[in-house]
């Protein structure tokens, strides 16, 4: 079936939105407030927004989503160690996979510990960088399948300083499906788990559970 025109035009906007936001959050040298204005568009999308991931009937009682609080260290510099690309098969959370390419780990220390995060490149028309990660919180207070930290086909891009990318662990927020389950979402691949609790970012609140 063809897709509506109407739900494409505002897909549109969602993603120009996202894009607009995470600019200002690149170019805002004030990273707490710069967050503190993610979560507050992040809030209004989700309540108002057509392309909002909470099913329409969910909206009206929607209070915001849930964040733990900002902490300045949770925002690291990671190198990136170039590897042979190797074809992965991520899986969605919908019974299928989309296809990436594994092209090198983002290196970075978090919480006093050395930390390693596969890097992957989206199969596709312009293709796009994708990092997810699960640790100590998932399955407790975060999504169980993983949180994402960049996944820059939907704009979700927090930059590099020099040559390094910009791992900031206070903007990690859920997939669509953690809120519904008619959103396929790629999961984050099992050698993206943290062997440690990553409390910043979003987590589960009574307001956005199913």
């Amino acid at each position: 079936m063809a897709p509506d025109a109407a739900n494409l035009l505002s897909l549109l906007d969602w993603r120009r939105r996202i894009a607009d936001l995470y600019a200002r959050v690149r170019s805002d040298p004030d990273h707490a407030g710069s967050w503190r204005a993610w979560c507050d568009v992040r809030d209004e999308l989700f309540a108002r927004h057509p392309q909002s991931p909470l099913d329409p009937s969910r909206r009206a009682g929607f209070s915001g989503l849930a964040y733990f609080d900002y902490d300045p260290a949770a925002r690291v510099l990671a190198s990136v160690e170039l590897s042979e690309p190797v074809a992965v098969a991520v899986p969605l959370s919908q019974d299928a996979a989309y296809r990436f390419t594994r092209f090198g780990h983002a290196k970075f220390e978090l919480q006093g510990q050395p930390c390693s995060l596969g890097v992957h490149w989206l199969e596709g028309y312009g293709g796009g960088l994708f990092l997810s990660f699960t640790d100590e919180t998932s399955g407790d207070t975060t999504y169980g399948a993983g949180r994402y930290l960049l996944d820059t086909v939907k704009g979700a891009d927090l930059g590099r300083e020099g040559d390094r990318l910009v791992l900031d662990f206070n903007f990690a927020y859920h997939p669509s499906c953690a809120y519904d389950p008619r959103w396929a979402c790629p999961l984050a691949p099992a050698e993206n788990r943290l062997p440690l609790a990553v409390e910043t970012g979003e987590r589960l609140a009574t307001a956005v559970r199913r």
